[in-house]
């Protein structure tokens, strides 16, 4: 747009161009998480998934790179070194991630499975860390991707030991998109799953979110008392069968404990 296009500022309104900036702030986040979700992605493809025209992408992009929160070469764009340094601000801040890393490390060596750790980011989860398995169909999730709090095991364990009242809110009022024949699709039915998760301490996606993939995933309590983040075991369905859910939820449950210690939480 030229300067002749632009549209002219009314006298008197100085903070007209306020909304103008927070969209533009906005629109730039998402650009941003979109490269930290596809880990390296062309132009096209990073306007593609930010649903932002290739022009207005590649300004932000270019912003981006100038402040060292993203990375150009041979036109393949990747996230910068200013998003590490900013991340690892934040999790050392909370924590968390260094509370569990050498519990999940330990579970992994005795399941053979890949652990992920999660934190509410309603209405998703977001996996913070994961240690990946060891056997030949490995689970691998993106740290930083999100998913449906609804539909996964992780989103289950944050949510079942909370008000009730909040969770519409969290979640929504439903219907939920369908993933898979097993998601669970309304809010009546994610409520009663919810119950089931308390009583039995432990949460399962069952194939909700992908079919052939299988979840346990267990609340870990932080310093108030309130569940501050979930660990959870994926593996294939193959692999992950009813009778062996009891087993790695107990094996998890331990291994929370012992986070939540860290955390200055409960260890019941």
């Amino acid at each position: 747009m030229s300067k002749a296009d632009e549209p002219r500022k009314r006298p008197g309104r100085t903070r007209s161009a306020e909304p103008e900036a927070v969209r533009t702030l906005e629109r730039g986040l998402i650009v941003l998480r979109v490269l930290g979700e596809q880990s390296a992605a062309t132009l096209s493809e990073v306007a593609r998934f930010a649903g932002l025209s290739a022009s207005t992408t590649y300004r932000l992009l270019q912003t981006l790179r100038q402040q060292g929160f993203a990375h150009e070469e041979a036109g393949i764009w990747q996230v910068g070194i200013q998003t590490f340094v900013t991340g690892r601000a934040y999790a050392e801040l909370d924590g968390l991630v260094a509370a569990a890393k050498r519990q999940m490390e330990s579970l992994v060596a005795e399941t053979g499975e890949t652990v992920n750790l999660a934190v509410l980011q309603a209405p998703d989860v977001m996996y913070v860390h994961q240690v990946e398995g060891r056997g030949l169909m490995r689970m691998f999730t993106q740290i930083g991707a999100r998913s449906p709090l609804y539909c996964t095991g992780a989103g289950k364990a944050l949510l079942a030991w909370r008000d009730e009242s909040d969770l519409a809110d969290l979640v929504g009022a439903g219907p939920y998109p369908a993933f898979t024949e097993r998601t669970l699709t309304s809010l009546a039915a994610y409520q009663a799953e919810l119950a089931e998760v308390r009583q039995l301490g432990y949460a399962l996606d069952n194939e909700e979110r992908e079919d052939g993939v299988r979840c346990v995933a267990v609340p870990i309590y932080g310093a108030g008392g309130t569940v501050t983040a979930a660990m959870s075991l994926s593996a294939p369905a193959s692999r992950l069968g009813d009778e062996r859910v009891g087993e790695l939820a107990a094996t998890l449950q331990a291994a929370a404990r012992e986070i939540a210690v860290r955390l200055g939480g409960q260890r019941a």
